[in-house]
């Protein structure tokens, strides 16, 4: 069983923002519109900047900002408080969308790809190479269901998001130990799913 049980300010104090956007979630569950702008106020720029640095693209990370505030407003009475805070809440539905869209995007130019290349005569090397980072992909893929979700949350912002320890401390609304403790935690279970040595 990890540590990071041990390390303190897993529930926040009354008043920190951890706190303020738990209770304007639990608002907006309720339909309350004002908490609903409330909470858009206070986390959309890093809901944003979250999405931007997946997806690179202004204009879609826009988009897909919107997409998921949206989901926030249509969604909210699912967020449990006792399973979790609001922030990694919507980071988690943020960090999803954008996926999605990166493998949306990926898939719709792989098929232009094949498309184009249809009539030519293909590099067996290229495609031997494309279908070798492929299946690692997907290993490492298999290899993240396999941690626990807060493990994935710090992983995925950590090496997909390009944060830093502290960013992903701030992100998540928890202590900067306890990110620590997650990553590495998480990249051992990593390199035991993958067959790695160390």
């Amino acid at each position: 069983m990890s540590h990071e049980e041990d390390v303190g300010s897993e529930h926040p104090a009354e008043g920190t923002p951890a706190v303020v956007q738990r209770d304007l979630l639990v608002r907006v569950a309720q339909g309350d519109q004002r908490a609903f702008s409330d909470l858009y106020d206070q986390v959309a720029p890093r809901v944003f900047g979250l999405i931007k640095r997946l997806l690179r693209d202004h204009a879609q990370s826009e988009e897909v900002t919107q997409e998921v505030f949206l989901e926030i407003w249509q969604t909210a009475s699912r967020f449990d408080p006792n399973k979790g805070g609001a922030t990694t809440w919507i980071f988690t539905m943020a960090h999803r969308r954008a996926v999605d869209r990166v493998r949306s995007s990926q898939s719709s130019r792989d098929r232009d790809t094949r498309i184009g290349i249809r009539d030519h005569k293909v590099d067996y090397d290229h495609v031997s190479e494309t279908i070798e980072v492929r299946i690692e992909h997907e290993r490492v893929e298999r290899a993240m269901t396999q941690l626990t979700e807060l493990q994935r949350q710090a992983v995925s912002l950590a090496y997909y998001g390009g944060y830093s320890h502290s960013e992903v401390s701030e992100l998540l609304s928890v202590p900067i130990g306890t990110v620590k403790t997650r990553l590495r935690d998480g990249m051992i279970r990593l390199r035991d799913e993958l067959g790695v040595t160390s």
